[in-house]
């Protein structure tokens, strides 16, 4: 059995532990994308008589995905600053400096703020699409509510 020094059970802990939480929170961000998606599907905007309260059923959870996707990047740079700190307490410990070591410490660390930008990416782009989603079901509901006085040709808009 291979006995590991001190810097390496560090090193496990901030990879699995960065990656894991993010990993964790790409989760989180796809069920509420496929909770609000399912939601705004059957939604009836002839139910609400008051826009307020649509306002708030179709905003709900919306702010978790734009946490996630605005704070990703910054725990995956979190993940590599920890695993850059390792890689120099490993430098400054050996008598020997390894240029494959640090190489291959230094790319492990940047695989912590590629991982939050996979996170974070897609979380900004569904939260933008649902966002619009929001807005075209408010636009439905001003349209049922509050329909126009006269409409030349209503087969004409397509929505």
């Amino acid at each position: 059995m291979v006995k590991k020094y001190r810097g390496e059970a560090v090193k496990e802990i901030v990879d699995y532990g960065v990656l894991g939480f993010l990993i964790f929170l790409s989760v989180v961000a796809l069920g509420v994308t496929f909770e609000r998606m399912w939601v705004y599907y059957h939604i009836d905007v002839a139910k609400f008589d008051d826009k307020r309260i649509l306002e708030l059923v179709l905003h709900k959870r919306l702010t978790i995905i734009a946490t996630i996707g605005s704070n990703a990047p910054y725990i995956g740079l979190l993940g590599t600053v920890f695993g850059i700190m390792v890689t120099f307490v490993e430098i400054g410990s050996n008598a020997l400096i390894d240029t494959q070591s640090i190489m291959v410490g230094l790319s492990l660390a940047l695989k912590a703020t590629a991982a939050g930008l996979i996170v974070a990416i897609p979380s900004i782009v569904f939260y933008n699409f649902l966002l619009r989603k929001t807005e075209v079901i408010l636009s439905l509901w001003d349209i049922e509510h509050n329909p126009p006085t006269k409409v030349k040709n209503p087969t004409k808009y397509n929505v």
